[in-house]
C-alpha cells in the first residue's frame, strides 16, 4: 500500500461529515462506578503503590511530573485538554508490575505551564513538535535514564510517535493510544482541513488566537465536563464541525450525567489546574501543525522503526473517521514492529480513562515482551 496520511486519504471522505453527523448507539452500562481520590491522597490508599508529586527541570522548562514504582522507565503523555492526571490509574498499575512511571503535565499545561515559568507569555512558535519532543527527551535526562518506554494519548500520541521516530536510540519502545502513527502528508495540514471540510472543523477553529481561549477558559469546570463526556463512548458522537458563528462547546452537549468512569471530583481536579493555567498554552499545539509539516521534512514518509503497541476505542472519532478503519490493517506499513492493534468495544477517545484495566494490562503484556 502507498504511504497515506490522515490529510491525504481522509479529508476527502471527512467532507461529506461536515454535513451529517454520524450518530451512535446508547452504550451498554460499564459496570460499578470506580472509587476516585484527588491527586495529593493517591499515595494514602495503603493497597497501591505510592504516587509522588514533585517538579524536574527538563532543559529550563520547570516540568511538573507524578510518578509511581522503581524499575524500567515509562512516561505518559497525556492529550487535550488533560493532564498527568488523565494517567492516574496507569501510574498506580505499571508501578505494581516494576516499572517506573512518569506522568509530566507536558508544556504549556497545568503545573507545567509556558516556557520561562508562570506569567511569562506564550509565544506560539515554542510549541513545535521538535520543542515537545525534546522536552521528552530532556526529561529523560533529568531522570538520570538513558532509555524510556513512550506512550502517549491524544496530542500526546503524536508527541511519543515522533520522539520514537527521532530518537529511536533513546526510545525502547512506543505505545499509542487513540491517535495512530501517520507519517508527514505530501501538503500543510491546516489548509488541506480548510479546503475539504472549512472554517468549522475544530482544528481549524483553534487557529484564531485567541478565540477559543476565551471560550474555553471562561468556566473551565463546565469545559472539562463538556468535553470529556462528549468524545467518550457515553457521548452523543458527531462531527466536531462548529457552525459559523458557534463556538467549541456548543458541540460538546451537557451530560444528561457522568458516566461510570468519570466522577465530579475528577472534574474539579483538573479544572483547578486549568483556572490558574488557562488554555493557550495547550492549543498553541495546534497552532503549529503546519510548522511541524515544515520542519519534519526530513522524515518525509519515515517508519517509526522501534516495538510499537496501538490501542483505541471502538468509538473513538479517530478510529470513526471516514477511511480510518481501512488504514488499521496498513500501520504496519509506517510501523514495521507494531504488534496487532487492539480496538476496545465500547470505549470512545479517552481511552486509558474509560477502560482503565484493559489498558493497563495491555501496557504491562506488551512491557513484559520487551524485556
Amino acid at each position: 500500500m502507498t504511504i497515506k496520511t490522515q490529510y491525504d486519504t481522509w479529508l476527502p471522505a471527512v467532507r461529506r461529515l461536515a454535513y451529517a453527523r454520524m450518530r451512535r448507539p446508547d452504550p451498554a452500562q460499564n459496570g460499578p462506578r470506580r472509587a476516585r481520590y484527588p491527586p495529593d491522597m493517591i499515595s494514602s490508599r495503603d493497597s497501591l503503590p505510592p504516587v509522588t508529586h514533585r517538579f524536574v527541570d527538563a532543559r529550563g522548562l520547570r516540568m511538573h511530573i507524578a510518578e509511581a514504582g522503581t524499575g524500567p522507565l515509562v512516561l505518559l503523555l497525556h492529550g487535550f485538554p488533560e493532564s498527568w492526571y488523565s494517567w492516574r490509574h496507569q501510574l498506580t498499575a505499571l508501578a505494581e508490575a516494576g516499572f517506573h512511571a512518569v506522568a509530566p503535565d507536558q508544556r504549556g499545561y497545568c503545573r507545567t505551564g509556558p516556557p520561562g515559568g508562570p506569567g511569562q507569555g506564550d509565544k506560539v512558535s515554542d510549541y513545535t513538535i521538535l520543542h515537545l519532543t525534546g522536552d521528552v527527551i530532556a526529561l529523560m535526562d533529568a531522570l538520570g535514564e538513558q532509555q524510556a518506554v513512550v506512550a502517549g494519548h491524544d496530542w500526546g500520541a503524536p508527541v511519543a510517535w515522533h520522539a520514537a521516530l527521532l530518537r529511536p536510540d533513546r526510545v525502547r519502545a512506543v505505545i499509542g493510544l487513540s491517535v495512530p502513527y501517520r507519517p508527514r502528508g505530501s501538503s500543510p495540514p491546516i489548509p488541506a482541513m480548510r479546503a475539504a471540510i472549512g472554517e468549522g472543523f475544530y482544528m481549524v477553529y483553534f487557529q484564531q488566537s485567541g478565540v477559543a481561549d476565551e471560550e474555553l477558559g471562561r468556566d473551565p469546570q463546565a469545559t472539562l465536563r463538556r468535553v470529556l463526556y462528549s468524545a467518550s463512548g457515553d457521548g452523543p458522537g458527531g462531527a466536531p464541525i462548529i457552525l459559523p458563528g458557534g463556538g467549541f462547546l456548543d458541540i460538546c452537549p451537557e451530560p444528561p450525567s457522568l458516566p461510570s468512569w468519570l466522577t465530579s471530583e475528577d472534574i474539579d481536579i483538573y479544572a483547578a489546574d486549568y483556572a490558574k493555567a488557562g488554555f493557550t498554552g495547550p492549543l498553541n499545539w495546534y497552532r503549529n501543525l503546519d510548522r511541524n509539516w515544515e520542519l519534519t521534512a526530513a522524515w518525509h514518509h519515515a517508519p517509526v522503526t522501534v516495538p510499537a503497541l496501538y490501542v483505541a476505542g471502538e468509538r473513538d472519532l479517530v478510529v470513526n473517521f471516514p477511511g480510518a478503519r481501512q488504514m488499521l490493517p496498513h500501520l504496519r506499513d509506517f510501523a514495521p514492529r507494531l504488534r496487532e492493534p487492539i480496538l476496545l468495544a465500547g470505549c470512545g477517545h479517552w481511552t486509558q480513562q474509560e477502560r482503565p484495566e484493559e489498558v493497563s494490562s495491555a501496557m504491562i503484556g506488551f512491557l513484559r515482551e520487551l524485556s
